[in-house]
């Protein structure tokens, strides 16, 4: 299941990557498949940060990122433009949404401002429909469901059901 702000959704499939995307298909956000992704993390995860944005250029992605994310993962050999957080003035990562130049968000945050300007950055993404998570753990997970692709078959639940009831029974046999 994944839970928005909206209400629960669940996808199943065969693989966690499948079952993820479904979910995410059927809570209404559009899953990215090429673009720019914007990604901006607080300190802590930086050295995670690396891995996901390396994925992420692997799939198709031109990488944008704040100030302090940019210079780290240049320093790790990822190549990304840089981007003014909201507070630095314009033209900002809020103008990018806006002119529709944004296609998927990681924006992980600590700290008072941070947090305010992440309120305006997700305001942003839900109203342009733009994919946003806030943690690389989402991050991973979307880019896991990006490579499992579009085609999806759709299974009833009473039929996933039935099958449950069907291996219990041949177990208590």
């Amino acid at each position: 299941p994944e839970m928005k702000s909206t209400g629960e959704v669940m996808g199943t499939g065969d693989s966690f990557d499948e079952a993820f995307a479904k979910a995410h298909i059927a809570a209404g956000d559009r899953l990215p498949s090429i673009g720019k992704a914007f990604i901006s993390v607080r300190d802590a995860d930086k050295s995670r940060a690396g891995s996901l944005a390396r994925k992420l250029i692997e799939i198709g992605f031109e990488l944008i990122a704040t100030g302090g994310t940019c210079e780290y993962l240049k320093s790790k050999g990822v190549n990304c433009e840089p981007v003014n957080k909201v507070m630095e003035g314009r033209p900002n990562i809020v103008d990018m949404i806006k002119n529709d130049a944004i296609a998927f968000i990681v924006n992980t945050t600590e700290g008072r401002q941070a947090i305010m300007d992440s309120a305006t950055i997700r305001r942003s993404a839900l109203n342009h429909k733009v994919c946003y998570t806030t943690t690389l753990a989402g991050g991973e997970s979307i880019v896991r469901a990006l490579k499992f692709g579009h085609e999806h078959n759709v299974r009833r639940l009473q039929d996933l059901h039935s099958c449950v009831r069907r291996n219990i029974k041949e177990s208590n046999e």
